[in-house]
């Protein structure tokens, strides 16, 4: 089964990283942002229309799995898909190379469509449900 694997490209920015020149650990849950947001973009989903139709979704959990560092003017490709098929949750897994093919990171976000006025979770909303069954092979 395909994950639907998109892939965005960052480089680092010098006040990205700490006084060693490492990218600093918090920036990775901006990066999977980032790819995720692109991701969504890349099915003909945009976030800001999503929720002018009152739907958001929050992050429920966080996981990154550092091997190896990123530095200042890397070049790093983030390779995003889903993990399963989106219910009430939509789950995201990343991969983070560098410029040398490098794995840097791996990682995993948990996101819950959530009604914006009930502030209560609800199944993915069909229209999207219906862009991610005809990507997924």
């Amino acid at each position: 089964m395909s994950k639907i694997p998109f892939k965005s490209l960052i480089k680092v920015r010098y006040a990205e990283t700490d006084q060693m020149g490492v990218v600093h650990h918090g920036n990775y849950a901006q990066y999977f942002e980032i790819a995720r947001i692109d991701w969504l973009d890349s099915m003909g989903v945009s976030y800001k229309s999503m929720e002018a139709d009152g739907i958001m979704l929050p992050v429920v959990s966080l996981f990154t799995n550092f091997k190896k560092s990123a530095f200042f003017d890397d070049l790093l490709t983030i390779t995003t898909c889903l993990k399963e098929l989106p219910s009430v949750k939509i789950i995201f897994e990343y991969q983070i190379h560098n410029q040398h093919s490098e794995l840097i990171s791996t990682g995993e976000t948990t996101l819950v469509f959530v009604d914006m006025k009930t502030k209560r979770p609800i199944r993915c909303p069909q229209n999207i449900m219906d862009i991610i069954t005809n990507q997924w092979t």
